[in-house]
């Protein structure tokens, strides 16, 4: 069996590589990845945040997300550039568009950055690292900006070997790499592994990846419970997980919301979640399709984003079950650092329920269809009145149970 060979490809700065290329693209002088300019946000909805910087920002100790007015205190010669997001979104699509030549198995994880399972392709091309010099190096050629791509045998191990050294590079994090390319770095380098567990590693006395991949596992899940697991086999370069082809967008409905202020509670989020599972399930019904999937995604204040998802047994497009899934979700994933951006996917559609219930599921199927109908009479209601006027009681009661301590 061949050992598995994955590349992660990720922009190097992308928001502002990609309004440069577009600058330039429309007659614009100035190179503004040479100066010190910034993206900013939207200055009503994010108080005027940063998106992001070039490398001559950075130097002046200009960080992602801190406010504008901050980042012009420390270099009064800052030029600040608007979003674009729809010119972000074209850049995304041609790039990944690019990358399937290499490989139709293809991840996209955010807007700038992909898994590619090269898994057998070293048959055709003999020497993976060339291979991905040479893509490294037509991105560049052939789209005007960078990125850079990391090679291992698992997705964990590839996402790490990318973020070594940037921008314009190429690592690798072998199997057999992992001891002495990986275990000498901080434990807050290890992928998902956020501030607050980093600084209670550390009291533990735990302050590189190695000293985690030397802790018993026991120790670990006592402390951090389920994911003490994850950090023991994330620190042993451990990560079965495969690449799966994202899917187009006409099988999915997915709603996100950038939010005005970062937030850190589950409560917050659920409050959110429950907004868009109404928004999204209301999309669902209109379109007479019905849902097995559902995914909760979340992008913290550095842009780095997380996904989770489950599955149901029978498809559904009802909203109190979609939102006792995301509830499920949201519970058994929680965050520790702050989140920025909040979304819904609704994926794995289906035009029919396919709920074979028999004879005997008689009272169940009655149940079901009172619930179809009132839910429906309450679409036409909101439809025609607002989008939110009236709730079903078993929505009401999920919301409000579960926000009961948001004020405590």
């Amino acid at each position: 069996m061949n050992k598995r060979i994955i590349f992660h490809i990720d922009v190097n700065n992308a928001f502002l590589s990609w309004t440069a290329v577009y600058l330039l693209q429309q007659g614009f002088e100035k190179d503004i990845r040479m100066v010190p300019s910034i993206i900013g946000g939207d200055e009503k909805t994010r108080r005027g945040i940063v998106l992001a910087k070039s490398p001559i920002a950075k130097k002046y100790g200009i960080k992602t997300a801190e406010t504008i007015y901050s980042a012009k205190k420390k270099c009064p010669s800052l030029e600040i550039y608007k979003s674009n997001y729809k010119w972000y979104y074209q850049k995304s699509q041609e790039l990944m568009k690019y990358l399937s030549q290499y490989s139709p198995n293809q991840e996209q994880i955010s807007i700038d950055e992909c898994f590619l399972d090269m898994t057998g392709m070293n048959y055709i091309y003999k020497n993976i690292n060339a291979l991905a010099y040479h893509i490294k190096e037509e991105v560049k050629e052939k789209f005007g900006y960078t990125v850079n791509i990391g090679i291992a045998n698992n997705k964990l191990c590839a996402k790490m070997a990318s973020d070594f050294e940037k921008p314009d590079k190429v690592h690798t994090l072998w199997e057999t790499e992992i001891e002495h390319k990986m275990w000498p770095l901080k434990v807050n380098k290890l992928y998902m592994c956020g501030k607050k567990t980093s600084i209670e590693l550390n009291k533990m006395g735990i302050t590189t990846i190695g000293d985690l991949a030397n802790t018993d596992q026991s120790i670990l899940e006592k402390k951090f419970k389920s994911q003490g697991k994850y950090l023991k086999e994330a620190s042993l370069g451990i990560d079965n997980s495969k690449v799966e082809k994202r899917e187009s967008k006409n099988k999915s409905i997915s709603i996100s919301e950038t939010l005005p202020y970062n937030i850190e509670t589950t409560d917050q989020i659920k409050k959110i979640v429950f907004r868009q599972i109404e928004e999204v399930s209301r999309e669902l019904r209109k379109m007479k399709l019905y849902t097995k999937t559902i995914t909760v995604i979340y992008k913290n204040s550095k842009f780095n984003s997380c996904s989770m998802q489950i599955s149901m047994e029978k498809a559904t497009d009802n909203t109190a079950e979609l939102l006792k899934k995301a509830y499920q979700l949201i519970e058994s994933n929680k965050r520790e650092d702050s989140i920025r951006l909040v979304g819904v996917k609704l994926s794995n559609l289906t035009n029919t329920k396919n709920n074979q219930l028999s004879m005997f599921d008689k009272e169940t199927n009655d149940m079901n269809e009172k619930e179809e109908t009132v839910q429906k009479t309450i679409d036409e209601i909101n439809n025609r009145f607002g989008k939110s006027l009236i709730k079903p009681a078993s929505l009401k009661i999920i919301g409000e149970s579960r926000s009961k301590n948001s004020y405590k």
